[in-house]
Order: C-alpha cells, then structure tokens, then sequence
C-alpha cells in the first residue's frame, strides 16, 4: 500500500511538471512515466489515460473553488427570502472574493495549469462554467432588485456582461500578480468597484 501511494505521488508530481511546462497537448506519458522512474503499466495501474491522470491533479481544486463560489451564492440566496439582500454595504461580497481568491492562490499551480494550459482536455472551458454559475446568480439577484426598486429588466447580455467581467478578474489577478497578499487588496478594490456599479443599475434616472 505504501509503495503504491509512492508510486502515484511520483506520477502526480511528474506529471503536474508536464502539464505546466508543455501543456495538456503536448504532454506526454511517456516522459511523465520516465521522470517518475516507474513504467507506463504503472502508470495505467491507477490512471485510463491522459485525461484521467490531468483531472487528478485539477478536480480538487475546482470542487474546493465551486464550495467556496456556491457558499456565498446560498448565503445571498437567503438574504433575498429574507428581504435584505438590498443594503448597500457588502461587506460580505468583499469577504467571499477574498476567500475565493484565496482558493486560488491555494492551488495556484493548478489553476494556473487549467486556465493557460488545459487546451485539448475537457477542461478546456472551464471559464465559461464560472461564468455561467456567476450569471445564473447574478440575474436571479437582479430579478429579485427590479423588484423592489420598481427598475426596469437588465438585460440577459448585461447579466452575462457583467458575470464574465468578475470571472475575468480573478484570472487577471491570479495570473498575473505572484504576491498573493497584494492581489488581495486588487480583488477588494475591484469589488468595491463592481458593487457601485451594480447598484447603479437600479438606481433612479437622473432628470434634467
């Protein structure tokens, strides 16, 4: 049991310095299997094939990086039932931008890994699974604010607008600040800056 484990820590290890490096592409096995020191019948023991062994390295951190996502959704979620999703300090979302992006920088590596290198795998979209998670919430919140500021119906383009403007900024920060201390102030700043916008959506129109 404990050799095995070796084994498929020597090949995790082996194969995430593959990824980085070459790409999902052109990766290869046979030189992940090489740089392990163990055999390709090794490494078809614990992995199908290039597929498998590449989500083995990403799909924790996505599921960790969807509970964090999905956390805070629930919790605004149940902020609208109970009619106080409209205070104007959201202190809250700068919190949970934090704590996502703090996710990220957790498994930096491997985020890294899936957004600029997952091109030929099935990860090769997993942006717009976050955009589409964002979207959904978000328009959801901006049905339930036309509501009550009796304002008129964002558009769906707006809503997908403005969810793949927050996603894209996480990637910016992540991908290009190597201080996670300082992308923390960057994310805050681009919060603060996302929540005026958003209610100025429903805000009332000036009149001359």
């Amino acid at each position: 049991m404990k050799d095995n484990k070796e084994t498929k820590e020597k090949l995790l290890t082996s194969a995430k310095k593959e990824f980085i490096e070459k790409g999902y592409l052109s990766a290869s096995l046979r030189n992940i299997c090489k740089n392990a020191g163990v055999t390709t019948g090794a490494l078809y023991f614990f992995f199908e094939d290039k597929q498998d062994l590449y989500g083995a390295l990403v799909a924790e951190p996505i599921k960790k990086l969807h509970a964090v996502m999905n956390r805070h959704y629930a919790e605004e979620q149940a902020q609208i039932n109970a009619g106080l999703l409209m205070e104007t300090d959201r202190d809250d979302d700068v919190e949970a931008a934090i704590a996502i992006l703090r996710c990220l920088y957790l498994h930096r590596d491997e985020f890294m890994m899936l957004l600029t290198k997952s091109q030929g795998s099935c990860y090769e979209k997993i942006t717009d699974d976050f955009v589409m998670i964002t979207e959904k919430h978000f328009r959801l919140i901006a049905d339930n604010m036309e509501k009550c500021y009796g304002a008129p119906r964002v558009a769906d383009y707006l809503i997908h607008w403005i969810a793949h403007m927050l996603i894209d900024a996480f990637i910016h920060i992540l991908t290009h600040e190597v201080s996670e201390e300082a992308a923390v102030v960057h994310v805050q700043q681009v919060i603060k800056y996302m929540i005026g916008g958003w209610f100025g959506l429903f805000a009332p129109e000036m009149k001359d």
